[in-house]
């Protein structure tokens, strides 16, 4: 356990950590990534680019100072980063390279703010930390080592399929090349594609699951990422997958993880409201599959945000269990396409995913919701959802961004 005085310290140095925070973790990487080179292939340089990765760790940071002495509210982020860890194949010999380069940044940054107590104060905690972490990562590990069909590390796959499903959406079914079999994952879960860089190097993705459980392959289905400004770069892996990897190629795959997924053993009379907006679809599109065969009786309820039906994935499927599933209501929502669009279809109106569109299909607001998608998408529904009071056990969503984002901005 930590020491009455390191948890004192620590807590004490919140408020400049929130101050400088951002500051500290983008001298962190820049140091690390000089000092330690490495561990690069770690690391999305995208998310670094756009400063994502250095807020994720700030925010990280603040909340343990603020809450070192309550980690119990903590639980659902050590689930998260323990997962990304696995995801990407973090072990323990890892933790003292961050460690030391953590430290090194609060002396740089702070300065005469970081004396000697500070900084053994936070070495003693982060030590504390590291080993919660390890723990849990040992156990995920091993979970998908042990289980049927599961591995650890990377195991190769190969493409059996490549499908267009939208104008910027392609599905990639992929499985084993050893022909072994695969293991059942959750519905909502992620896997992780290891490629080749151009320096020589290799960097990895997380990419949802978009099919439910127990088949002989997986799908993930992935949108081009293209520069969202002039000068910076479209993502590396998304324009590699669409445009060099084709039907017989071969991938590596780390196994299935994630903390967002639907327990089909947690049954419920409540309606099931899944939201997504873009292409977090995706993970969606493997919890509804999923519930419509384990829980063909319980009410579901899907709403779809998308720029125009032209990059829209899965429409037609969805079509489909829409006509031969009585309890399944669907609504598309389209932002680009103006308000004077004709739309035939009464299932689908123009504007954005809103609180007064959630609230006509799900009148009385008691459900489990489940949503993912960009940013924006994400912080206007955790809002609504909060201000309508709807209970944490019934909030589920996946993030793709610092978590702080959402708790800040409701």
């Amino acid at each position: 356990m930590l020491s009455e005085n390191t948890i004192s310290i620590v807590k004490s140095t919140a408020p400049i950590l929130q101050e400088h925070g951002e500051t500290l973790t983008k001298h962190f990487y820049q140091r690390m990534f000089s000092h330690n080179p490495e561990v690069g292939p770690y690391f999305n340089a995208a998310n670094q680019t756009k400063g994502t990765q250095q807020r994720a760790l700030a925010g990280a940071i603040c909340a343990y100072a603020a809450n070192i002495d309550n980690l119990e509210v903590l639980g659902d982020a050590v689930e998260l980063i323990s997962n990304k860890h696995v995801s990407l194949m973090i072990k323990p010999e890892h933790y003292p390279i961050v460690g030391e380069n953590l430290l090194a940044s609060i002396k740089e940054v702070l300065g005469d703010g970081a004396t000697d107590d500070v900084i053994n104060a936070w070495a003693e905690a982060y030590g504390f930390l590291t080993d919660i972490l390890v723990g849990r990562e040992k156990q995920l590990y091993s979970d998908s080592a042990t289980k049927d069909g599961g591995w650890e590390g990377f195991r190769k796959f190969k493409v059996d399929r490549k499908d267009k499903e939208s104008s910027n959406i392609a599905s990639f079914y992929l499985k084993p090349e050893d022909g072994g079999p695969l293991p059942e994952f959750l519905p909502g879960q992620y896997i992780t594609i290891r490629v080749p860089t151009l320096n020589g190097s290799t960097t990895m993705r997380n990419y949802s699951l978009s099919n439910k459980p127990g088949r002989d392959y997986f799908r993930i289905s992935v949108k081009r990422e293209l520069a969202l400004v002039d000068g910076a770069p479209d993502g590396y892996v998304s324009n590699m997958l669409h445009d060099n990897i084709e039907q017989g190629d071969t991938l590596e795959i780390g196994p299935p993880c994630g903390e967002f997924f639907l327990n089909v053993k947690d049954r419920h009379e409540r309606p099931l409201v899944l939201l997504a907006a873009g292409i977090g679809i995706t993970p969606i599109m493997s919890i509804l599959k999923t519930t419509l065969e384990a829980m063909p009786d319980r009410k579901v309820i899907l709403i779809h945000g998308c720029l125009t039906d032209e990059v829209q994935p899965f429409k037609s499927v969805i079509d489909e269990f829409s006509a031969s599933h009585p309890n399944l209501d669907v609504h598309y929502r389209y932002s680009d396409l103006g308000p004077d669009a004709d739309l035939a279809d009464e299932n689908c109106s123009t504007g954005f995913v809103d609180a007064e569109l959630i609230e006509s299909m799900v009148p009385d607001r008691h459900a489990d919701y489940y949503f993912c998608g960009p940013r924006p998408f994400m912080i206007n529904i955790y809002q609504d959802l909060l201000l309508w009071g709807i209970p944490s056990s019934q909030v589920h969503f996946e993030f793709f961004g610092p978590r702080e984002e959402l708790e800040k901005a409701a």
